[in-house]
């Protein structure tokens, strides 16, 4: 039997990140479009790290990771915090298996030719392109093949702490050890796999189906605080994805002290109460959501997420007590503004919380909000283009624009924007949320007595999406 291929972790961030030039690059584009096909060349097999997605948790398998995969990869792109901690602990277990690389164009707080950082080349607007990605590839997949190849005559000793301390030797680690590792890390890579694979069952339409297997997944998970904390958070995610809101919050409830007071665990618990009170049984929910924000937004500071998940909680109250207590709602209106503009400000590149911020002036319809919503309208436009110019286009950023189109009264561009959102539609929730949108857009403007039924007609076909 053939011995198994040697594990490559990669240290990067994750998702789409803002740059110190006021752009951003797309770092999962240049994950899957060159550093996992370049270790793949190289007949390595690639692990990334997780901890953006568990809200900047370093947990134990993280350090395992470190410790005993064979090569590892690190993208200093942007000074990621957590990409230098877990550097320098790498640093600290191998000398000669870490390759640290880093876009060109982009200024790092050190110099690190000492520890010969392969650069690589961006495109206009940090654009990944695939002449990029190629060339990437090539000189990626080269190094690794050099540093796996026991003849190769040059070995480098790559980590300072090696360089510096001859002698430094760290304890060796038991064969039983790595031989756990390696199944644990298979165990986790088969489960996250039965995770995408409930999660497309249930965009088939299957989510009795894909609800039962996300349950056999958390069973075989097990206890909580020994699983990791990646996979949690991942089964988590899993069930948001198919709306199954009383598991999200079961599932939080049973996470470890640490895990559920992070921010991420406490929005995404959040969220899924807010969405579980459409239900009048749960209707409590929403003043528990409300204070779960209320306390991570006085402790961290307004943020695009916090500000624009506490918005929509003000929103939904609003929209229940338009018919039963006009001037409660108008209240909750006047705090949903509030929370979007403060998430909008805390970060104008973020144009999630501006277009609802925008939404809402124009349902308000008063002089003053739609003078905010005219001087605003520019701006947001202006986030999503930027967006959009260094990445790969997501639904959001084509329902953004189709809901811009329709509160600049555009409706050719709404139309063809349409299209474009429809076609990148993930989760059922999505065009639902965007229908709800544009139909309170399309009765505060029948209100003030304009014809808007093609902005009904939208909002028709995307509800229809959502199934």
């Amino acid at each position: 039997m053939s011995p198994p291929s040697p594990l490559c972790f990669v240290l990067m961030p994750f998702g789409t990140k803002a740059t110190q030039g006021g752009g951003s690059i797309d770092f999962d584009k240049i994950y899957r479009d060159a550093i996992a096909p370049a270790i793949q060349d190289a007949d390595l097999v690639p692990i990334r790290a997780d901890e953006e997605r568990t809200g900047g948790i370093i947990h134990k398998p993280m350090f395992e990771r470190l410790l005993l995969c064979e090569y590892a990869i690190a993208d200093l792109t942007t000074a990621n915090a957590n990409v230098f901690y877990e550097l320098g602990v790498r640093h600290t277990a191998r000398p000669a298996s870490t390759l640290a690389i880093f876009a060109a164009s982009q200024p790092i707080p050190f110099d690190v030719n000492f520890i010969r950082a392969l650069p690589y080349e961006l495109g206009p607007s940090n654009a990944f392109e695939p002449e990029h990605a190629n060339a990437l590839r090539a000189r990626l997949a080269e190094r690794l093949r050099n540093l796996s190849d026991a003849k190769h005559p040059e070995h480098p000793i790559d980590s300072p702490l090696f360089q510096l301390l001859g002698e430094w030797r760290p304890p060796a680690l038991a064969r039983e050890k790595t031989d756990v590792f390696r199944e644990h890390v298979r165990h986790n890579e088969g489960l996250k796999g039965r995770m995408a694979d409930a999660r497309a069952k249930a965009e088939a339409g299957e989510h009795a189906g894909a609800l039962a297997d996300l349950r056999a997944v958390e069973a075989d998970v097990g206890s909580l605080d020994r699983g990791e904390v990646g996979v949690i958070v991942d089964l988590m995610l899993s069930y948001r994805a198919i709306e199954a809101w009383s598991d999200v919050i079961r599932l939080v409830e049973l996470m470890p002290q640490p895990l559920r007071r992070s921010v991420l665990v406490r929005e995404q618990l959040a969220f899924a109460l807010n969405r579980r009170a459409d239900d009048p049984v749960h209707a409590a929910d929403r003043t528990r959501a409300t204070d779960i924000l209320s306390e991570v937004e006085a402790k961290q500071g307004p943020s695009p997420e916090t500000c624009g998940l506490l918005g929509r909680i003000y929103k939904d109250r609003w929209t229940a007590y338009r018919e039963s207590d006009p001037r409660a709602a108008r209240g909750f209106l006047a705090k949903a503004i509030a929370a979007y503009r403060r998430g909008f400000e805390a970060d104008l590149r973020d144009f999630y919380p501006g277009i609802n911020l925008l939404t809402l002036l124009d349902t308000r319809g008063d002089p003053a909000s739609l003078a905010e919503r005219d001087r605003m309208l520019p701006v947001v436009r202006y986030a999503v283009e930027r967006r959009m110019a260094t990445r790969s286009p997501d639904y959001w950023d084509h329902a953004t624009m189709l809901e811009l189109a329709v509160l600049a009264s555009d409706r050719t561009g709404a139309e063809e924007t349409l299209d474009n959102a429809m076609a990148a539609v993930g989760e059922r929730w999505w065009p639902r949320t965007t229908a709800r949108n544009l139909e309170l857009i399309a009765q505060a403007r029948t209100d003030r007595g304009e014809d808007i039924g093609w902005v009904r007609q939208i909002a028709a076909a995307l509800r229809k999406q959502a199934g």
